[in-house]
């Protein structure tokens, strides 16, 4: 394999595995400082029994995803030395931004948290935990609008002399259209993530209580898992419909930014109107489009994803074929090799992972609705299939987001900068163009093996510190009752017993 597939394999491995870690700490930091403002607010020590439940699982997400997101920024030097030199002056502000202005906080703020328990008025405690819940999210909207940035360049002239792209308007790049559709979808995908979790693992420990019939479970059912899924499935059901909303108008956008990537998600060879979305294809999804049939199809339902009209000229959707030419025409740009440029990406992989992007979220749909049938009116339940559900349920959003992630960086392809279709032609870069020209094949090999052998490794503790801690349930909870307590501060927040 050559350098360039090399590299692009390391920076997919490394991305996809760093974003399983980044949809649930955006979506549960938020919940957790719910959770303890419930506390502070009602003095019910089942909230705060929650907040330190699942704010142990946080910190262990947190951790592993802070170390496996480092090594991204290393990659931009090391393999992509000649992207970085095209874009750097303006892919480097968002992220310079997130790390002085996002990063910072969270980290600081969470230390306050993680050690102020005993130390903090609890209302500035809570305050903790809310500037960590802000500045994840904060973030993730400066990580974003860099990606963004690459999707839809904006705010950015070309500069001929020194043959690379330059910022000019930092706000132009922080409110950009495909960032404002973006960041809501990531964000409500992450909280649809978050809260099936949360839903999960309560509605695992109220089965397994009840089931033991003791009146002392059952009642511990009732009083904290069932309010905790009840949180969990209020998130999941608000988030899916955001989700939802968000997806379809940024598949709007996408049509207008980057044609090939809607025909492609469909693999639909030739432009049509009303164009249906199938749902099963079968033939060969090679990008000669040749032998393509689509199975079984929702009649209009891609052109109206792509241009909001189901029929007429209004909802007539360019193929690959047809994108292949206009790109060609436009653009014309060869490889290093001297051989013609294949604008169409992958249409196996697009085509797959935006269906399993969506078909995925059905296991959340599921664990929603169960979750609300059989605890209306206070119930609580002992079905050993809701439970099963709900372990099958919590990796369900987590692939959906990686499939999802996978969608949109591979149905840029070829471009690692896309052309923005109405700004400056030459703020483009193919992605063959932006890879290190100094790199050996053997020397991204060996970083590569490297990497996913560490990571394989932190995967194993992660899983085990999660599965540990998660069955040993919420703690007890045991209130310091000495006068010199009592007078120091009446709102000081409980001692653990473990």
């Amino acid at each position: 394999m050559e350098a360039l597939d090399l590299a692009r394999w390391q920076f997919g491995i490394v991305t996809v595995y760093h974003f399983i870690f980044v949809p649930l700490t955006i979506g549960l930091a938020p919940l957790v400082a719910i959770m303890q403002t419930a506390w502070v607010r009602t003095g019910n020590d089942r909230w705060l029994r929650l907040t330190k439940f699942f704010g142990k699982l946080l910190l262990i997400n947190f951790a592993i995803g802070v170390a496996t997101g480092i090594v991204q920024e290393f990659q931009f030097g090391m393999n992509w030395s000649e992207y970085s030199r095209f874009v750097g002056d303006v892919f480097g502000a968002p992220l310079a931004m997130e790390a002085l202005a996002a990063f910072f906080v969270e980290s600081t703020f969470l230390g306050l948290w993680i050690f102020g328990w005993d130390r903090l008025n609890k209302k500035v405690h809570l305050a903790c935990i809310w500037a960590v819940a802000i500045a994840v999210n904060l973030s993730a909207y400066f990580i974003l609008a860099a990606n963004s940035w690459m999707q839809h360049p904006v705010g950015t002239i070309y500069n001929e002399e020194t043959g690379r792209a330059e910022l000019v308007d930092i706000w132009a790049v922080l409110s950009n259209n495909t960032l404002l559709a973006a960041f809501p979808h990531t964000v409500t995908a992450a909280f649809l993530t978050a809260g099936g979790f949360v839903t999960a693992i309560c509605a695992w420990w109220m089965v397994r209580l009840v089931r033991t019939r003791r009146p002392e479970n059952v009642e511990l059912a009732r009083d904290i898992y069932r309010p905790g899924m009840t949180l969990g499935v209020i998130t999941m059901l608000v988030a899916g419909i955001g989700v939802g909303i968000s997806g379809d108008i940024q598949g709007k956008i996408m049509y207008e930014q980057q044609p090939g990537k809607m025909s492609s998600a469909e693999a639909l060879c030739d432009g049509e109107e009303g164009a249906g979305f199938s749902l099963i294809t079968i033939g060969d999804l090679s990008n000669s489009c040749e032998g393509v049939v689509h199975e079984l199809k929702v009649p209009y339902l891609a052109s109206y994803l792509g241009t909001g009209s189901f029929t007429g000229p209004d909802s007539y959707l360019p193929g690959v074929n047809d994108v292949q030419e206009q790109m060609t025409e436009r653009y014309g740009d060869t490889t290093l090799d001297g051989e013609p440029v294949e604008y169409t990406p992958n249409l196996f992989v697009t085509y797959w992972s935006f269906r399993l992007m969506i078909g995925l979220a059905v296991f959340s749909v599921a664990l929603a609705l169960s979750a609300l049938w059989l605890t209306r009116k206070g119930r609580v339940t002992d079905k050993v299939w809701f439970s099963r559900l709900a372990m099958v349920a919590i990796p369900a959003p987590f692939l959906a987001a990686s499939f999802g992630w996978i969608f949109t960086e591979m149905g840029r392809q070829p471009w690692v900068v896309a052309p923005n279709p109405t700004g400056i032609d030459a703020v483009r870069l193919l992605t063959e163009r932006g890879v290190s020209t100094v790199v050996s094949p053997g020397m991204v090999i060996a970083s590569m093996v490297a990497f996913t052998l560490l990571y394989a490794v932190l995967a194993v503790v992660w899983f085990r510190l999660m599965r540990r801690y998660a069955l040993e349930g919420v703690p007890d909870t045991v209130r310091d009752e000495s006068p010199e307590a009592q007078d120091d501060d009446a709102d000081r927040p409980l001692s653990f017993a473990y």
